[in-house]
């Protein structure tokens, strides 16, 4: 299974050799069992120390992105319960992944402090920090192929997952009861979902002239509020557990919509009250995107445009829990109104060039000198034009002299 070339094509390469002559990297090194967390003190060129079993996509886009030297892993990037994605693009952009690496690691390094990867050997001076299974391109894509041939039990489970959670979440889907009330006016106009997840960049990119003439309802998904203002937009309504948005993002004036537990638990609510802020708390099950679209659903959207969900099975397989079932079932709740932005940045490429429009206006110029030349009008203006150059040229050369 090859990663989609359109981000790993511009992934920069960046494996380096020490100045003795051997393969290795000296670099700072930074510990999160969190990669979500980890990702927002990464510096360009640092090493990363997390704990995640089988590296979804995302996680891995947003450690590459963030420039790190290396990457260590103290569970397994590929465990063979399906094939994700993630490894794959990361030893695709030249980046060193050490798997197995001694959980204990994160009680002996220090932020920030500068240590040397040599393989799968951490090493602080000549002593051994951790050791681990350093992965390669080769290792990756048989991993891969053991995971695509256990592919049909994780299938069955999530067939099993998404009766589950149809079972418990009948009347909030069927019926919509337990969505809360929202300030912000929806009936009859589009929605506009972003979640910061596959290709968001893009599509935001290619939606622009769509926003700019519908100007619909912008609906965030906790970091697609971040993603939002980086290109320019304000959301209006910004849906999440708030784990991984910015308090920039939270305090731009949108309107908050707490994604809590089921029974009633919020944890983000307590960050947004200690912010000045009030939201609107919103029980349910499922992920934060399946709550921002049936709260769109629920509020009369006439249209919903999701950029950077979830779409394919590949996807809601390489997010790796059991909740995407949910995804799934919303999916068929509002499947009526929803248009996926997903790949329309591939399918779409506006075929003119800069060049071919220096080229037109330059047509359009000379097209309006002929026809001025050519008519008595025109060679008066011309005329007149040619004199009051004259006198601009008269003047600076007075100016110069």
């Amino acid at each position: 299974m090859k990663v989609p070339t359109a981000f790993s094509a511009r992934l920069p390469r960046l494996r380096r050799a020490r100045p003795d002559g051997t393969n290795g990297v000296v670099a700072p090194v930074r510990a999160d069992r969190r990669t979500k967390n980890l990702t927002k003190r990464l510096r360009p060129g640092d090493i990363a120390v997390i704990d995640h079993v089988d590296i979804d996509r995302v996680s891995a886009e947003a450690l590459v992105e963030c420039g790190v030297s290396a990457v260590l892993n103290t569970a397994t990037s590929i465990s063979g319960r399906y094939p994700n994605l993630g490894p794959q693009l990361i030893v695709e952009a030249g980046i060193p992944l050490v798997d197995e690496v001694d959980p204990a690691v994160f009680s002996r390094l220090e932020e920030g402090e500068r240590l040397r990867l040599e393989g799968g050997i951490l090493l602080r001076g000549d002593t051994v920090v951790a050791r681990g299974v350093e992965q390669d391109e080769a290792s990756v894509e048989a991993a891969m192929a053991e995971a695509r041939a256990g592919l049909a039990v994780q299938l069955e489970a999530f067939a099993a997952n998404t009766m589950e959670y149809l079972k418990r979440e009948r009347a909030l889907l069927l019926e919509g009861v337990g969505v809360p009330d929202i300030a912000t006016s929806i009936e009859g106009r589009h929605v506009l979902i972003v979640v910061r997840g596959y290709h968001y960049r893009e599509d935001i990119a290619t939606l622009r002239s769509y926003i700019r003439e519908y100007r619909p309802v912008i609906i965030a998904v906790d970091g697609g509020a971040d993603a939002l203002l980086e290109a320019g937009y304000r959301p209006d309504i910004i849906v999440g557990d708030f784990d991984s948005v910015s308090d920039r993002a939270l305090t731009c004036g949108a309107e908050l919509v707490v994604h809590a537990y089921r029974d009633g638990r919020a944890p983000g609510l307590q960050r947004v009250t200690d912010l000045g802020h009030q939201a609107v708390v919103f029980p349910a099950t499922g992920t934060s995107e399946d709550v921002a679209m049936l709260l769109a659903d629920d509020a009369g959207a006439a249209l919903i445009v999701a950029v950077g969900t979830h779409a394919t099975l590949e996807e809601f397989l390489d997010k790796g829990r059991a909740g995407m079932a949910s995804t799934f079932l919303t999916r068929l709740r509002v499947g009526g109104k929803l248009v996926d932005a997903k790949g329309v940045s591939r399918l779409y490429r506006s075929r003119i060039s800069p060049w071919t429009l220096l080229l037109l206006a330059g047509a359009c110029l000379l097209t309006i000198v002929v026809a001025a030349y050519s008519s008595p009008a025109g060679q008066v203006y011309m005329t007149f034009l040619a004199v009051r150059w004259d006198a601009f040229l008269y003047w600076l050369t007075g100016l110069l002299a």
